[in-house]
């Protein structure tokens, strides 16, 4: 296994694409924290068939745009696993508005959850990679965040920054054997894409944005996640990899 007598952390580790992350990794051998902000009946659910590969996992609620859960949400690891060594950052949240009709809460809530979160949760992991000389930092950014998008200037701002945020920790890190890469994903069935994927008159519009003719299912782009982890990307640090379909193509 790839992943074997590893400990990480999956930031909306409960649904969707952070709930295939969470069991591919527990294939591989993983102990998970599966971190949720509020459908605890989804992280346990994940928890219980991590439980049943025979991983260790804990559910823990947090806000990882909060110091302080962003803390607590590592710390838990450590306190659970004995350590940690790799950390997704998959939580995210869309509150699309035009952005002349955008408010200043709006902004804030899409921000502070999709750049500052990463930010936060990596701050309170770096101690542990730097004493261990050891971590791997997979954060996760959208095609919005390469190309932006209508309607959600918020989304795309905080993706964007999402990828010169990861470069420079890549940077920063590098000496102590700590990687960063982001993966960028297209659109992938899961509740916030709900409204596209169930419109079929907007669902006809995006598809044929994708080469590959088809919205990605959250288990297409799991392995991708266990790639930058596992050994394999020992010598990849500060790179992106697009797994959207080629939409970013179009």
């Amino acid at each position: 296994m790839k992943l074997e007598g590893r400990n990480a952390v999956v930031t909306g580790g409960g649904r969707g694409v952070g709930r295939a992350i969470s069991l591919a990794f527990a294939r591989e051998g993983t102990n998970i924290i599966v971190n949720y902000a509020g459908n605890e009946k989804a992280a346990n659910e994940v928890v219980d068939m991590v439980h049943k590969m025979g991983r260790k996992a804990v559910a823990v609620k947090g806000d990882v745009g909060n110091e302080a859960d962003a803390q607590r949400i590592i710390e838990s690891c450590v306190q659970n696993f004995g350590s940690i060594h790799i950390i997704v950052n998959n939580a995210g949240v869309s509150r699309p508005a035009m952005l002349h009709k955008m408010d200043v809460a709006t902004w804030d809530e899409v921000v502070n959850i999709q750049m500052r979160g990463p930010w936060l949760t990596v701050k309170a992991a770096s101690k542990y990679f730097m004493e261990q000389n050891y971590g791997r930092i997979i954060n996760v950014t959208s095609v919005a965040g390469v190309v932006g998008t209508v309607g959600q200037i918020n989304y795309s701002a905080a993706k964007g920054g999402v990828i010169a945020m990861t470069k420079s920790m890549a940077r920063e890190l590098a000496k102590y054997n700590v990687t960063a890469n982001v993966i960028c994903l297209g659109i992938v069935t899961t509740d916030m894409t709900e409204k596209i994927s169930t419109d079929e008159k907007l669902k006809a519009i995006y598809v044929r944005r994708i080469l590959l003719g088809r919205y990605a299912d959250p288990e297409d782009v799991a392995p991708a996640f266990v790639f930058f982890a596992s050994d394999d990307a020992r010598y990849i640090t500060g790179q992106l990899l697009c797994v959207d379909g080629g939409y970013g193509m179009t």
